[in-house]
């Protein structure tokens, strides 16, 4: 008997931008989306990545409910909270399901939720809006795992917008899930990148090219995503076109509205405001 073929289907919640204070002038783009990704076989299933805020991840918690499959596993790609947060709720609502990371992920993932940083960093961007219980997932054994007989692979991504960042491969259907390495019209989150991180994250997307998948999940992108490959090198140009500027200008400002420029019509321009002032401590 053959294998059977998996699916995967995709769910977006927007949601605002956790960069305050930015100049005025694109309030209609004010905002991000997160997706997350259900890979399903016959019978069972693996999420990759949740929601952010109680609400987001009660409403992804009865989506994959609606699925009618077996979820065996949540996939996180990296250690920020908009990717995670909602773990709990879905385990309490799936209990025979295992939330996995790699070791690195983990760890960042435990530094998130300390109760200091929950206070001094989440809490205050996002008021009232988190899940009350937070949990990291455990280690993954090794590097692959599988959904009925297919393959699973972590591609090890260094640093995107943020270390120690991992995408998942499902090659029997030429799949990537880039977690956050490859964007769709929308601002790069490059906050915590220097120039070394951002060269990282170029190689990154030669790493995903370079699997040739025949579709590409972006993190963060419009919600109704075509999940094409070309945003690999449209991220790239993004990237590009930052280093450039960043080398052209001497003020956060001057930087956010050369970049401004260069891509007019990408949601959540907070990002580019966060990176523009990381890249420029006035």
């Amino acid at each position: 008997m053959s294998k059977s073929e998996l699916k995967w289907q995709l769910l977006t919640k927007k949601r605002g931008s956790s960069t305050q204070g930015i100049p005025a002038g694109k309030e209609h783009l004010a905002w991000v989306t997160n997706t997350v990704t259900l890979i399903r076989g016959e019978r069972d299933a693996v999420l990759v990545d949740t929601f952010l805020s109680a609400q987001q991840s009660g409403e992804l918690v009865d989506w994959v409910g609606a699925s009618g499959k077996n979820l065996v596993a949540i996939y996180v790609t990296h250690a920020h909270g908009d990717h995670f947060f909602g773990l709990k709720l879905l385990l309490d609502r799936f209990p025979h399901a295992k939330a996995v990371a790699t070791k690195s992920v983990v760890a960042g993932i435990q530094k998130q939720i300390t109760p200091d940083f929950m206070k001094s960093f989440w809490e205050p961007r996002f008021p009232g809006q988190l899940p009350s219980q937070l949990i990291a997932p455990e280690v993954l054994d090794g590097d692959s795992f599988h959904l009925e007989g297919e393959a699973l692979n972590v591609i090890h991504l260094g640093h995107t917008d943020t270390s120690h960042s991992t995408g998942l491969h499902v090659p029997s259907i030429d799949l990537v899930i880039s977690g956050d390495c490859v964007y769709n019209n929308t601002h790069l989150y490059l906050a915590e990148c220097d120039e070394k991180a951002r060269n990282e994250w170029l190689q990154a997307l030669d790493r995903i090219e370079y699997l040739h998948p025949k579709a590409v999940v972006a993190g963060h992108g419009v919600l109704d995503p075509d999940s094409s490959p070309r945003h690999i090198e449209e991220t790239r140009r993004y990237l590009r076109d930052f280093n450039a500027c960043v080398a052209n200008t001497s003020m956060p400002l001057e930087l956010y509205e050369k970049m401004l420029a260069l891509h007019p019509d990408r949601v959540n321009p907070g990002s580019l405001w966060a990176a523009a002032k990381a890249a420029k401590p006035s």
